[in-house]
């Protein structure tokens, strides 16, 4: 123990042995932490150079996705928009003066549906193609990115490997709800229109009756009318004689009330226009139909809903002939009295001849039996029967325009009545064909395009950094030599939504339609407007949807006598909110950084499992890190890789019937690819297989 002290320190303090020693251990240190700068730092470039490449890598699958996407976009809204004509066509044959703009949108529906099946089959070939490319897309833009990042060529060489490795087949469904749709609509569509142009007679027919009624009630004001000749002979006014200037405003009951305020006033009003026992007996008739007026009035009605009319207007008898088809002819209100045993009727009680009155009889009494006719009041038959005779027969008179008014409402309630069972068997035509269109709307989820491509759950990058790295920079007796040989990064990186809420996958279709609309007319024009709306559809849902069932009845006179054009449409809109479709998610993909074990689990698969696998051990014992090498070099061949040279590549073109608008959906492929990249992942291969065959002699840095 002493003598170990005498070698390190004695009485005077440190020895030379001692300063020596300490002076070993702290070179030691100093160059051992330089050299764990210096092995951190390259490790921390090569990983660097792994996380770029592991972006770079699942690049070509978000854009893939985009494609895909904007693919379903195409063909969903295609379905819809073809689907939706069909019932904008429907709805249309509904109003016959838009029968054959309801021909051409169903027309146009079929070609739509016709397009988009074209389009969907180069879609999904094209789709199908290119999904095969993506592993050398992905190796090509991962070995570009690699190469770039070194100082000198060859320094760097990455390989990358999508998980899952392949992709599902890409295809569409089918609906038996739209082949029925496109049958049921094809075979019903003469049926319907032919229905609805009867009804539309029939209510053409009940425009007429009523627009006849309402110029001979007040719509010919100032000229003669009820309302004029009321005015003019009872004088009335205010609410007994009300004034309408619309005929939409007006219906049969005005006229009926106006004459039931005419003839009290007449009635009340009445007097002879002399002292002498004709016109007194002229004035007592008069009254006398007036009272029968009011008997007849008081038991009219007129009941009108907005899906019914009917309506009782007595009609007044203008001659002899008719008025024995009254009460007046029948109505015992007449004094008989008997002179030299021949009865004599008069007019009234006070006739100057009545003296004292035997009995009291009725017109058709005097024209049963044998009468002397009275020399001082002259009554008779014909004196009854021509009270309006005048009034009626010509058009100052309030009975003319009455009886026009009253023949209208009966014409009016027979066109009612034709027009009821016509409007039902239309709607029930029209009924049946848009519950066909709703139901083919409700399957449209079921024809769309959906990719599960390699890099779905995202890709795994090995990259290498060859060569020495800097073998001169700590060369001394403390590190003997300065070479770090390969070294190797392992990186990964999988696909996320793009959160930014101005990023859609179908903006650029939308961006291309809004030029091409302006130029497109006629149908052709409403059908690219619905198009636009139903791109809309794919990311708003119902409400995208209905805005482009607006957009193709735009051009649609729906307004028409029988109603069936405004019901149709409002029962196609209520149909849609039924329809339950959601909104797509439109936001693009973009590739984010992950960890290798989340990749690997949600690749899944044998070299997943291997994969997890290694990596465990690896983490555990890092000499056996070739093993991972070993796995990708197993795992990878260029025979997995199919080369592509174009530097953009057409998936297909959108053809829109009837607009002459094609819209090509291209992907331009990384400029990698045109720039010798099959060269830079062949290097990266066999950079794999040599680092492979050397992985036995890998060592772990002390």
């Amino acid at each position: 123990m002493m003598m170990l002290e005498s070698v390190f320190k004695d009485e005077r303090g440190s020895t030379t042995a001692g300063m020596a020693v300490a002076l070993l251990v702290a070179l030691s240190l100093l160059f051992s932490s330089a050299q764990i700068y210096r092995v951190h730092s390259a490790c921390a470039e090569v990983q660097e150079v792994a996380d770029a490449a592991a972006l770079a890598a699942e690049n070509p699958v978000a854009e893939f996705m985009v494609a895909v996407r904007v693919a379903d976009a195409a063909v969903l809204s295609l379905t819809l928009l073809g689907d939706v004509a069909y019932g904008a066509g429907v709805v249309a044959l509904c109003v016959p003066p838009a029968a054959e703009l309801g021909a051409q949108l169903i027309s146009a529906g079929q070609k739509i549906l016709q397009a988009r099946d074209a389009f969907s089959e180069r879609a999904c070939e094209g789709l199908e193609a290119l999904q095969r490319a993506l592993p050398f897309l992905a190796a090509a833009n991962a070995a570009a990115v690699a190469a770039s990042n070194g100082r000198s060529a060859g320094e760097y060489a990455a390989l990358a490997l999508l998980l899952p490795g392949e992709g599902a087949p890409i295809g569409t469904g089918a609906s038996a709800a739209e082949d029925a749709m496109e049958e049921a609509v094809e075979s019903g569509k003469d049926e319907l229109a032919e229905a609805a142009s009867r009804a539309e007679e029939a209510a053409r027919a009940a425009e007429e009756a009523k627009a006849r009624g309402f110029a001979r009630d007040c719509g010919d004001n100032p000229s003669y009318c009820l309302y004029e000749r009321a005015a003019h002979l009872a004088g009335l006014e205010g609410g007994d004689n009300p004034l309408y200037t619309s005929v939409d405003s007006w219906s049969f009951s005005v006229p009926l009330e106006r004459a039931r305020a005419y003839y009290r006033e007449r009635l009340l009003g009445e007097r002879p226009a002399s002292d002498s026992a004709k016109d007194q007996a002229r004035c007592v008739l008069r009254k006398q139909f007036y009272a029968h007026a009011i008997r007849e009035l008081r038991e009219a009605y007129v009941h009108e809903t907005a899906d019914s009319f009917s309506a009782s207007f007595p009609r007044f008898p203008r001659n002899t002939e008719q008025m024995r088809a009254t009460r007046l002819y029948t109505e015992p209100a007449y004094p008989v009295t008997i002179e030299d045993e021949l009865p004599v009727m008069h007019a009234w009680d006070g006739c100057p001849e009545a003296g004292l009155v035997d009995y009291y009889g009725s017109v058709r009494t005097l024209e049963s039996g044998v009468f002397e006719t009275c020399s001082a009041c002259g009554f008779t038959a014909e004196a009854l029967g021509a009270v309006a005779s005048a009034s009626t027969a010509i058009d100052n008179g309030f009975e003319y325009h009455y009886d026009a008014i009253a023949q209208a409402a009966a014409d009016y309630q027979k066109a009612w009545a034709d027009k009821a069972p016509l409007n039902r068997a239309a709607k029930r035509g029209a009924q049946d064909l848009l519950d066909k269109v709703l139901k083919a709307l409700g399957e449209a989820k079921n024809f769309r395009i959906t990719a599960d491509p390699p890099g779905a759950a995202g890709c795994i990058v090995l990259t290498l950094a060859l060569g020495e790295g800097n073998p001169g920079a700590f060369e001394s007796a403390f590190a003997p030599t300065g070479a770090l040989g390969t070294r190797a990064a392992v990186s990964a990186s999988t696909l996320l939504r793009d959160e930014d809420e101005d990023a859609s996958v179908v903006a650029d279709l939308l961006d291309g339609l809004a030029a091409e609309g302006a130029s497109v007319a006629g149908v052709g024009g409403v059908v690219l407007d619905g198009w636009d709306a139903m791109l809309d559809a794919y990311g708003q849902g119902a409400e995208g949807l209905a805005s482009g069932l607006e957009s193709l009845l735009a051009g649609v006179p729906l307004v028409g006598p029988t109603g069936l054009g405004d019901w149709a449409a409002d029962t196609f809109r209520a149909g849609l909110e039924t329809v339950g479709l959601d909104p797509a998610d439109t936001a693009p993909l973009k590739p984010v950084l992950a960890s290798t074990e989340a990749v690997a689990r949600a690749g899944g698969g044998e070299y997943a499992s291997r994969y997890l696998a290694l990596r465990s051990q690896a983490l555990a014992d890092p000499t056996s890190s070739g093993d991972v090498l070993g796995l990708l070099a197993d795992r990878v061949s260029d025979e997995a890789y199919r080369r592509l040279s174009e530097a953009e590549v057409t998936i297909a073109v959108i053809d829109i019937p009837l607009t002459g608008t094609s819209i090509p959906l291209t992907i331009t492929l990384p400029p990698a690819v045109a720039e010798g990249a099959a060269g830079l992942v062949d290097r990266a291969f066999d950079a794999l297989r040599a680092a492979t065959g050397e992985s036995q002699s890998l060592q772990r840095w002390e």
